[in-house]
């Protein structure tokens, strides 16, 4: 029996739910010895900004229980370098892709949107959560009334698929992702990393010895926070909501389609399993051909009772 994986939601298409988180996949093909990139149902760009970013110079990794701690800086390429030598292998590639946008200024990010409208890329992600920089994202995705601006701003130039990354570090996210839908986003992604920190203490010859690092909590431990969030913000959207948080299994992508996400993204998993990504499209496909599930919107309509 033929399964219809897709999702449409508006502006939101794409040819299965499965996607790679920024950050967690590289640009293009860094993966294509583990998984036929092609396959899935798009790939997020490692976060691109206007100029290069060397990212931090202090330890940026570090695992934790449950899930680990990164502290990366937004280290990228650039928009230029980006356009002249990743795109051209994604777009021959023929891979449904959403390049993640990183600025420090709603000047940037509106720069960064036209250079997107101008080369034709069909969808971008707003990245206004990322905590491990010390200017720029996380400072426009915590006050709605400054996000509303950036988003329509953006919204002005970019006429593809607009997505807002929401970060959990928020009093209200719902204030926050009611304001994304109403400055014009055509969906939001949640969550982005938890502020957390790891200390390791050494007693040596007499004297404590501390490593410290802090940065963005992502894996296991955060899915709770991050099913809470969609279940919250899903509930308010009439757009739809991207779930991302600790998925490893096809169960947690059923955790996350019943809390009311329409596609999930895949993100530190990646990192320990790098086949993940479309070993999660084959068993959802073999789920739903096995159960007589002929779409996913049918899927999803039994998860959530609907």
């Amino acid at each position: 029996m033929a399964v219809d994986l897709s999702v449409n939601k508006g502006k939101l298409k794409l040819k299965n739910p499965i996607l790679t988180a920024s950050g967690t996949f590289g640009y293009n093909f860094e993966y294509a010895r583990f998984v036929d990139v092609a396959s899935l149902g798009g790939i997020v760009t490692k976060a691109i900004s206007l100029e290069p970013r060397p990212g931090n110079d202090w330890q940026r990794i570090c695992e934790t229980y449950g899930g680990m701690i990164n502290s990366i800086g937004l280290e990228n390429v650039g928009v230029k370098k980006f356009i002249e030598e990743k795109l051209p292998f994604l777009i021959k590639g023929n891979v449904n892709f959403i390049v993640n946008l990183a600025g420090a200024s709603i000047d940037e990010y509106v720069k960064l949107a036209q250079i997107c409208e101008e080369n034709k890329i069909n969808a971008v992600e707003l990245n206004v959560s990322c905590p491990n920089v010390k200017s720029g994202c996380l400072e426009f995705g915590t006050d709605e009334k400054v996000l509303k601006s950036l988003v329509s701003q953006v919204r002005a130039v970019f006429s593809g698929c607009l997505i807002v990354k929401l970060t959990p570090n928020v009093t209200s996210v719902e204030k926050i992702a009611l304001a994304a839908q109403e400055a014009g986003a055509d969906a939001v992604s949640a969550i982005n990393t938890v502020k957390g920190l790891s200390i390791k203490v050494r007693y040596i010859n007499g004297k404590f010895q501390k490593e410290t690092v802090q940065g963005g909590l992502s894996g296991k431990a955060v899915k709770p926070i991050a099913l809470g969030v969609v279940n919250r913000i899903s509930k308010i959207l009439d757009i739809p909501v991207i779930g991302i948080g600790g998925i490893y299994s096809l169960e947690d992508v059923f955790e996350f389609f019943a809390v009311g996400a329409e596609a999930v993204q895949i993100g530190t998993a990646n990192f320990t399993h790098p086949d993940i990504s479309e070993r999660l499209v084959n068993e959802l496909k073999g789920f739903m051909e096995t159960n007589g599930f002929q779409s996913l919107d049918e899927l999803k309509e039994k998860l959530r009772g609907e």
